[in-house]
């Protein structure tokens, strides 16, 4: 059965010019917006990337990761993936309740600055499969500097050409069926002085600068820009700012205000069929008139955050709504427990198939906490049958949740199959009750009032 349904994406690209997070990122990411965020995709730039602090950001998450988790996973987002270059950060977060529906994912980066090797610029993807339709999100930053609008435009199209993906069907970027493409892509505004940038932009006539910028003006003369649309910038350039202020570059360099900061997207362009194709096409009947690319993105809003100044760039924010048709709606794997649980008995559970996919003996059950911040935040896991893989609807019973590491004081939790091979959970268990161990609860046995003295 293939059904229709509208997601809410919310988008953010930032570049933070090294410094650390603001403690609170609310505003940001506008939690209480209504209709609810399904997937939330932000892209920062220049993050921290001091040989030291890269080195001990491998070791543990950096600490804007940390910030965005640590407030998203409480709502019930679950961090799907994150890619890191250099400074380059590209993080996906989805809400619990779609995570079975988003399968291959992939991520990859391509270095462009200082020949390549150092990776301040340069481009990091994520991409997968959200329910049947294959998505690419790109977070790029690009060479700087008012002169250099034509490296740019050469270092994005090396960037689509260099990166590949290990899908048949969609090896590259633009074979995917929508590519959300954002970053600090470092276009400036030509020609104006500052005295009249200045002057628009505080008039709010920001029409006036629309024709002179590079992005707007490059994607007149290169076709495969024009492939990739963007909303109105009907707010303020979000460069160049003195930290801790609204106030544009009061330094010795005063540089020009830009729109450096962008997110744009692109629909894969349906291709002409041949004579052939029509005759198979007058064939073959389609589900309900079903489109052959049946997604249609719609922005619904395209700002920037004014209320945030640890960095010279202002954060940016895109909302987009992505009508689609569900292509599935079954998870992989059903997933349950058994019987009662708690620390004072090992635990059951089972597991079934209930589509065919490419599963692994390296796959693995997860507990998790009602709340928890990604994959690998699980209280303990235990390895999938280890013997031969199990057919489609064999149900297969696990015994092997030692009592030891079940949490002793209980709580909301759920189970999680993760595939190796897809990198991703393709199958939750409802929530369900760990109750508290009795050898955690302390007990006072008095034989009357006069022992308890």
């Amino acid at each position: 059965m293939i059904t229709k349904h509208s997601d809410r994406l919310h988008m953010v690209t930032w570049n933070v010019a090294t410094a650390e997070p603001p403690e609170d990122v609310t505003s940001l990411l506008q939690l209480d917006v209504q209709p609810p965020t399904d997937l939330y995709v932000i892209g920062l730039q220049e993050v921290n990337a001091t040989p030291i602090r890269f080195i001990s950001d491998l070791i543990a998450e950096d600490s804007w990761s940390h910030v965005f988790m640590d407030t998203l996973a409480p709502r019930g987002f679950v961090k799907v993936t994150s890619v890191r270059m250099q400074g380059l950060l590209l993080l996906v977060f989805a809400k619990q309740i779609h995570l079975p529906f988003i399968r291959n994912i992939q991520t990859t980066y391509t270095r462009t600055g200082i020949f390549g090797y150092w990776g301040n610029k340069g481009g990091v993807s994520v991409r997968f499969s959200f329910y049947g339709h294959m998505v690419c999100f790109l977070n790029c930053h690009l060479a700087a500097h008012m002169n250099y609008s034509l490296q740019r435009v050469d270092e994005f199209e090396y960037i689509l050409e260099a990166q590949d993906f290990d899908l048949y069907d969609t090896p590259q970027i633009r074979d995917h069926k929508v590519v959300f493409w954002f970053g600090d892509l470092n276009f400036r505004i030509a020609d104006h002085g500052l005295h009249f940038l200045r002057s628009s932009i505080n008039s709010g006539r920001l029409n006036l600068l629309w024709n002179k910028d590079q992005l707007i003006m490059m994607k007149k003369k290169e076709p495969f820009l024009q492939e990739f649309e963007e909303g109105p910038l009907d707010f303020k350039p979000t460069y160049k700012f003195d930290r801790n202020s609204d106030t544009y570059d009061t330094s010795g360099k005063k540089r020009k205000p830009a729109w450096t900061d962008r997110i744009l997207w692109r629909i894969k362009p349906k291709t002409l069929p041949s004579e052939d194709d029509e005759e198979e096409k007058a064939s073959t009947s389609t589900v309900d008139g079903q489109d052959e690319f049946p997604i249609l993105v719609t922005q619904d809003k395209y700002t920037s955050d004014m209320s945030y100044g640890v960095s010279d760039h202002k954060p940016v924010i895109a909302t987009f709504s992505l009508d689609l048709r569900k292509c599935f709606d079954t998870p992989l794997v059903h997933v349950s427990p058994v019987g009662v649980w708690s620390a004072d008995q090992d635990a059951l559970l089972t597991y079934t198939i209930q589509e065919d996919f490419m599963s692994s003996t390296w796959d693995w059950i997860g507990l998790y906490k009602v709340g928890f911040k990604s994959a690998a935040d699980y209280e303990t896991f235990v390895w999938v049958r280890e013997d031969d893989l199990p057919e489609i609807n064999e149900v297969i019973q696990v015994k092997s949740v030692e009592k030891d590491e079940i949490p002793l004081l209980g709580g909301q939790y759920v189970l999680g199959y993760y595939s190796t091979n897809m990198q991703s959970i393709i199958g939750l268990s409802a929530s369900f009750q760990v109750s508290i161990a009795l050898q955690s609860v302390p007990v006072n046995i008095h034989c009357c009032r006069y022992c308890q003295k």
